[in-house]
């Protein structure tokens, strides 16, 4: 019986959202370990499985991987999500990097103070209608496709889903203007193992709250 992958993170999105969304796509089940205390953290480090001193943490086929983005490369390529030659890989990888960009500013919002918040959200939807989403919409134009890369599902198509739904977080009529973008959206949504995902119940992470900030600052310390 092939041992499922394994998880470690806080109980919410951060950094490895992505990965749950990768491996939910590719249909693959995952346990999660859910760090909760500064003693629990404190104790992977002193146990030597994070390598940087930091998570996401996951192990798989007798690895413990840790850094963001060599666990997306690494389920990307394992889950055949990541092209079929290096012109493709390296698209991906510029389109998957760009949508990280977003996501990241989105997530670090956070946990900024109240009023730069406000501020920090109310930017990341500008630079999602004036710099993220109109490159993907001349993407899909230019070459009138279903998917953003050699016309088959990749791992930029499930990264940047993610990336439309959180700005639709902030602002529900965010692709407006971006009919392409808007048709993908459907598209991919309904892909059976990402409508799943989509489904309440699923092991998605709801959008980070003043609980979730508290919490994860606690751990940290900071």
């Amino acid at each position: 019986m092939t041992t499922k992958p394994k998880l470690c993170y806080f109980r919410g999105r951060g950094r490895m959202e992505s990965i749950r969304w990768l491996l939910a796509a590719a249909g693959v089940e995952f346990e999660e370990e859910f760090i909760e205390t500064t003693e629990q953290y404190e104790k992977l480090q002193k146990d030597g499985r994070l390598l940087f001193g930091q998570v996401p943490m996951v192990e798989i086929d007798g690895m413990v991987l840790t850094q963001t983005r060599a666990i997306l490369s690494y389920l990307a390529a394992k889950y055949d999500l990541y092209g079929k030659d290096l012109k493709e890989t390296v698209r991906i990888n510029m389109y998957a990097d760009g949508t990280l960009d977003l996501m990241l500013m989105t997530a670090q919002a956070a946990f900024k103070p109240p009023e730069e918040k406000e501020e920090n959200l109310t930017l990341i939807v500008k630079k999602a209608k004036t710099r993220y989403f109109p490159a993907f919409e001349k993407i899909l134009n230019g070459h009138g496709e279903d998917f953003l890369v050699g016309n088959k599902f990749s791992w930029a198509d499930i990264q940047l889903l993610e990336a439309i739904l959180m700005v639709e977080e902030l602002d529900a009529s965010v692709l407006s203007d971006f009919p392409l973008l808007k048709a993908f959206k459907a598209r991919i949504s309904n892909i059976p193992t990402i409508k799943k995902f989509l489904q309440p119940g699923s092991p998605r992470k709801p959008p980070p709250d003043s609980h979730y900030v508290e919490v994860v600052r606690g751990i940290l310390q900071f």
